[in-house]
């Protein structure tokens, strides 16, 4: 999806270059049995290997090729055999395995190269509905930066329910960030009636609280009007606003991964005062809706993220942990953020994740009048937390 979605276009490309090594192994296979053959003199019936060759071609080489493989295969073992002797009727044996085994081989080959097919069409429909229903973000909101990535774990062909949104509007700029339970097209009709409400609301309510609530509505409509898993749907979200003056950032954080504050080398975690339950679990918990107050500073960069992240895990099954690889400066750029955090993910998780994984990064710019002179940028030195007084809990009125 643009510059911010990538689509598991990494995963793809390391697939293909071990894919273009592995199509060496039969030509290899066979140039080694013809070197034992030679070496012992006959001494090593090498036979069976060459017979096995066109079985190894049928996953990595195309019809054409596993049928030329086999074909090397039994002109290789003819050549050996009048090397050391003249043919004689014990050798039909060997060589009418090796025939049999090209077939065997050449309708493998076929069957995968349907399946690849298949399997390529649905990850290809999946990346249009994901695209449709997230399309790219700008790259700059007021005075805000804006850099977005989604990875695709690709373990089947469905589509995940991660997703981000931003919104200029009358009452401030709008952010958002969610996960909805589950994949396939029941998460996907979820995460399109969330987005839709989100911005309905981003225009026409004019506090926080009023957001998180008409989502929380429209969650429990979707429940109400479903079956099955869908109605035990939930999505956990971070809602969060910037008024016009950017003085104040207000999140509102509903069962999700805390946001991180990253700043002159320092990386603070926005974790919620109240915490509060995911979007469709309000029932179980009341309608309050927690708001935490932060400062952003100037250059500041806020990064909220999925759990394809943090719950990415290497061989050891150790998660993946963003703070330290953000405790560094960086430049205002929350694309060279985003950047930073995936290939160290990917780092950790030896090239492969678990699960999708969604990011979404601001960078507060200076003034437009000041945006040369930077030496009124402060720095955090304690993390912004809203036990310093700065929280604020939002009850709805009875009735």
């Amino acid at each position: 999806m643009g510059r911010g979605m990538r689509d598991g276009h990494k995963e793809s490309m390391d697939r293909e270059r071990r894919l273009r090594r592995l199509r060496w192994l039969p030509a290899t296979i066979i140039v080694a049995a013809f070197v034992i053959d030679v070496s012992t003199l006959g001494g090593v019936n090498v036979f069976p290997v060459l017979a096995a060759v066109p079985v190894v071609a049928a996953p990595v080489l195309s019809l054409r090729g596993t049928i030329a493989t086999g074909v090397a295969a039994n002109l290789v073992g003819l050549a050996l055999v009048f090397l050391e002797r003249e043919p004689g009727t014990d050798d039909l044996v060997p060589f009418t395995s090796i025939i049999l085994l090209t077939v065997v081989a050449a309708l493998l080959n076929v069957l995968l190269a349907r399946d690849r097919a298949q399997l390529r069409t649905s990850r290809e429909v999946a990346a249009v509905l994901q695209r449709a229903v997230l399309p790219d973000l700008p790259y700059r909101v007021g005075r805000l930066a804006v850099a977005t990535r989604y990875e695709v774990a690709h373990k089947e062909a469905a589509i995940g329910g991660d997703f981000f949104a931003i919104k200029e509007t009358p009452h401030g700029i709008r952010i958002l960030i969610a996960d909805v339970r589950g994949k396939g097209l029941e998460a996907i009709r979820t995460v399109n009636a969330l987005l839709g409400s989100f911005h309905e609301a981003s225009h026409h309510r004019p506090d926080l609280p009023g957001v998180v609530r008409q989502m929380e509505d429209r969650m429990q409509e979707i429940i109400s009007q479903s079956d099955g898993a869908e109605a035990e749907s939930f999505a956990t979200a971070v809602i969060a606003e910037l008024p016009d003056d950017y003085s104040v950032l207000r999140v509102a954080n509903r069962g999700h991964s805390a946001p991180l504050l990253v700043h002159d080398g320092k990386v603070f975690p926005l974790e919620p005062t109240t915490p509060a339950l995911p979007l469709g679990l309000c029932a179980l918990g009341g309608d309050e809706v927690p708001v935490d107050l932060f400062d952003l500073p100037t250059g500041a960069t806020l990064v909220l993220y999925t759990d394809g992240i943090n719950e990415a895990r290497d061989a050891d099954g150790v998660f993946f942990d963003p703070v330290p690889v953000l405790s560094r400066r960086f430049p205002p750029d929350p694309d060279a953020v985003l950047g930073t955090v995936l290939d160290a993910v990917f780092r950790h998780t030896g090239g492969r994740l678990q699960d999708d994984a969604a990011l979404f990064a601001v960078t507060l710019d200076p003034p437009a009048s000041t945006a040369s002179d930077t030496s009124g940028a402060t720095a955090l030195d304690t993390p912004p937390s809203p036990a310093h007084g700065r929280a604020r809990l939002h009850r709805t009125a009875p009735g």
